[in-house]
């Protein structure tokens, strides 16, 4: 690492003239690697110069950028493919100093709310139920319609901020406050919606989060897939893997800054979904 004397030299070149020296300089930077990214957000607030502060900017979110895919390839290679971690690092493309741990006090506070009410005795329906009115009615939680398509609903950040999401960030945090409570809840990957079921031997249900823990039969999906016209297959009715919840994340985020217009973010996202995809993902 360079000491910030030189750090501080190589910075002021980024003014220069001469656009080799200023892209040698970024290349240089760009070598020392994320530890470099402290130093140049001070660089950044002690720059009078918008041009300079601007390539700072560019050159932070490529250091951020490359730390996220290599954390991504981490979790990527890890066997459990931790939910909330997962979730976690699809934050960090837009809050790169978003921390873990805050992420947990936050949904530790969220299941204590929950198994201050919660029965473990009850029936899996009325377990369902305590749990809809502590989420949705005592927490707020609720389906962000007038804004569908904002980026934050892929944030489980700023959905525990705001207390709206889309149809899976919500069943996300459905599903890891009921797992906590050691409710068997699993994500189900339907076309065009995200839901929940209650697995346990013969029982099997559904609950529909975005509609308020809406709970519904096997029947009902089927009627669901008969109006899409659509074949039925196993992955409708089965719980899917937390690597598939994060795949579909990503690709929801990736329609989402498409739809705002920020296209490069969206091929950023890309980036991101090659590097957990299956050979299917990158259609949205």
């Amino acid at each position: 690492m360079m000491s910030d004397k030189e750090l501080k030299a190589l910075v002021s070149l980024l003014d220069d003239d001469d656009e080799q020296v200023v892209s040698h300089v970024v290349d240089k930077i760009r070598s020392l690697g994320k530890d470099v990214i402290p130093y140049l957000e001070k660089e950044w607030e002690d720059s009078f110069n918008p041009q300079v502060q601007e390539k700072i900017e560019f050159l932070i979110h490529d250091l951020q950028f490359e730390q996220l895919k290599h954390r991504m390839e981490t979790w990527y290679a890890s066997e459990d493919h931790d939910l909330l971690t997962g979730m976690w690092l699809v934050a960090t493309y837009q809050y790169p100093d978003l921390e873990l741990d805050s992420l947990k006090q936050d949904l530790e506070q969220l299941y204590y709310e929950a198994w201050l009410e919660f029965k473990p005795e009850l029936y899996p329906y009325d377990q369902v139920k305590v749990l809809n009115g502590v989420i949705f009615n005592k927490l707020k939680f609720a389906a962000n319609t007038k804004n569908f398509h904002s980026p934050g609903n892929s944030m489980i950040n700023v959905v525990l901020e705001t207390r709206k999401g889309n149809p899976i960030s919500l069943c996300v945090i459905y599903m890891l406050i009921a797992q906590k409570l050691k409710m068997p809840v699993y994500g189900v990957n339907l076309p065009n919606l995200f839901v929940l079921t209650y697995k346990a031997g013969d029982t099997v249900f559904y609950v529909n989060v975005f509609n308020k823990g809406l709970i519904f039969s096997r029947q009902d999906i089927e009627n669901y897939i008969h109006e899409l016209r659509l074949a039925p297959q196993p992955a409708f009715f089965e719980p899917c893997a937390n690597l598939d919840i994060i795949r579909r994340m990503l690709r929801n985020l990736v329609m989402s800054f498409d739809k705002m217009g920020e296209h490069k973010k969206a091929e950023e996202v890309k980036e991101i979904l090659l590097i957990i995809a299956d050979g299917n993902d990158l259609g949205v």
